[in-house]
């Protein structure tokens, strides 16, 4: 099998967005895992494929996108782990620690997943990407102490050399209650 890419596109329009993934689809064999508005009345494309089909993709939906591009991310070799916390069904380990990394944007949250699951062993549980976030994204982990403050460490100094990182936290021994809330 092919090692996986993952691609984002971000547009200021709605209806550059949708033009955006029509043209990504169009061009190339790739899996949208994504098509939606997202905050503050943006619009998100995310896809995923083998490499060199989601670079064709990439190229198709900036094109498109022209002017309405705010951002875009072509992210090679990614994590496996990636596509279950976006798919919302990773299963928690009940790890001694919750890493939590909190970013500004959508993209470079991607990017601090990717950086924390390469670090450590750990378990990505969610990524949530600006859906009724104001635009901002996090991803959730858990793991032994060691291997979270590792991965949350690794991805937060990827997102912080960009200005993106709005917080990182580790917490050990998570409330059951709380678990119970957010899982």
């Amino acid at each position: 099998m092919a090692e996986q890419a993952i691609a984002f596109v971000e547009t200021n329009s709605i209806a550059a967005g949708i033009a955006a993934a029509d043209a990504c689809l169009k061009r190339a064999e790739v899996e949208l895992l994504e098509a939606r508005p997202i905050c503050p009345g943006k619009f998100m494309v995310l896809f995923r494929g083998e490499m060199s089909q989601v670079q064709n993709a990439l190229t198709a939906g900036v094109s498109v996108a022209a002017e309405s591009l705010v951002d875009y991310l072509f992210l090679a070799r990614v994590h496996p782990s990636i596509f279950t916390a976006l798919a919302l069904t990773s299963v928690p380990r009940r790890g001694e620690a919750l890493g939590i990394i909190e970013t500004v944007t959508a993209a470079v949250c991607i990017v601090a997943s990717d950086v924390a699951a390469k670090a450590a062993d750990v378990n990505l549980l969610e990524i949530r990407l600006a859906d009724g976030l104001g635009g901002k994204s996090f991803v959730l982990m858990d793991g032994t102490v060691a291997d979270v403050e590792a991965a949350v460490a690794a991805g937060a100094a990827k997102v912080s050399l960009e200005g993106l990182l709005v917080r990182q936290v580790v917490i050990s021994q998570l409330h059951p209650s709380v678990r119970e809330k957010i899982m």
